[in-house]
This record gives C-alpha cells, structure tokens and sequence, in this order.
C-alpha cells in the first residue's frame, strides 16, 4: 500500500532558536546548560550523530520542550542534501536546530505500521529523492516545506520485508565506511610517499642539476 506521509507520521519542526544556537557549554559534557541541540554539522553523511560532542544550551522557555525519542527521524529541510536519520540511544534532554523536521510515528491514527529504519531508508532513496528535488524551493538556498515532506508517497510492505530492506541498507552502510575508510588510509600512504620524495635528503641525494 502506499500512503502520504502525513498518514505515519507527525510531522514539525525543530526547536525554534532565534539565529543561532546559544552555547552554554561547548563540548558537550559539564553541568552548563539544560540541554543538548543536534545542529547539521553534528550528522555525518552516512547519517551517524556526535553525540558526545554536541553543545550544551539554555532554553528559556515556558513550555517544556518536546524532547526527542529513540525512534524519531530528522529530515534536513535546507541544502542540496535532503536526508533523513532514524535517531537511536538520544541522551536526555536533546532538541534539535530549527532547520531540521522531526518525524514521529503516529501510535494511534497511522493506517499502517512502519518501522523508523525503514522509514528513513524509504526517504533517502532514489525515488523518494526525486520527488524532493523537484519539489525543492528557493533562490539562494533551497528547502523543502513542510507540506511537501508531508505529501511524499510511501510505500508500506510487510513488516518482515521492512527489516529485509533495512537490513540490506545497514549492510552498504558498513561496506561504505570500509572502503572509504581503505581510500583514505591509501591517500595517507600516497601523501607520505610524496612527502618522502620530496625530503631534503632524497633531494640532496637524487638532485639532477
């Protein structure tokens, strides 16, 4: 079957900082500030968040914020990039930047079950991608509204075909990480060979004029 987005999911923003966050802490750790903030450059692009490095903030506030959870999604909404990230182990009293959605599994109204993973997974992939491009708006930078993300079509198997294909997703996630990390232990090697060729001894040495 297959269902607008707005059918699985509440969909809304990130916190509503007023320019830029507010740092109370800027490592992470220490008693400074009430909460943590997850900001863009806190999400690598294989969709793994720095926990431990994300900074500490005040909320002034009279409502209490609406603390992520273990199975919420982040959508960024702004860039070239529009991705999302199934969050897992949140530390207490994390928010996230307003330029993010948050997307929480509807546990009462939803026509169908969806696994988060699976969720995220349907939302980074081609399809899913297209529709967002050419839906994108903006001049200088581009973004998505809400009611875009909102209408995306998903399509919803079975929950054993959901974790198959969440599966298959972890798996390339794990070759990636190998062979970028073999690409970049090869280009250290290469760097320290030219580096070596062009030592003061080699030259002093080798030196054709």
């Amino acid at each position: 079957m297959i269902y607008a987005l707005s059918q699985l999911v509440e969909v809304r923003a990130g916190h509503p900082f007023r320019g830029s966050v507010p740092v109370a802490h800027a490592d992470g750790v220490g008693d400074d500030g009430d909460a943590r903030v997850i900001q863009m450059r806190d999400v690598s692009s294989t969709g793994v968040v720095a926990w431990p490095t994300l900074v500490r903030t005040s909320l002034s506030s009279s409502r209490s914020p609406d603390w992520l959870q273990d199975g919420d999604l982040l959508f960024a909404a702004r860039g070239t990039r529009n991705y999302a990230i199934c969050l897992e182990d949140v530390p207490a009293r994390t928010v996230c930047a307003q330029y993010f959605f948050v997307l929480r599994r509807k546990k009462t109204s939803a026509p169908a079950v969806v696994l988060p993973a699976y969720l995220a997974w349907h939302i980074n992939s081609g399809p899913s991608q297209r529709y967002l491009a050419s839906n994108a708006e903006g001049t200088d930078q581009l973004s998505i509204r809400r009611t875009v993300l909102e209408d995306m079509p998903i399509a919803i198997p079975p929950l054993d075909r959901q974790q198959l294909l969440v599966s298959l997703a972890e798996a390339a996630t794990r070759e990636r990480r190998c062979l970028e990390a073999l690409i970049q232990t090869r280009e250290q090697q290469l760097d320290a060979l030219a580096h070596q060729l062009l030592s003061p001894r080699t030259l002093s040495i080798d030196r054709p004029y």
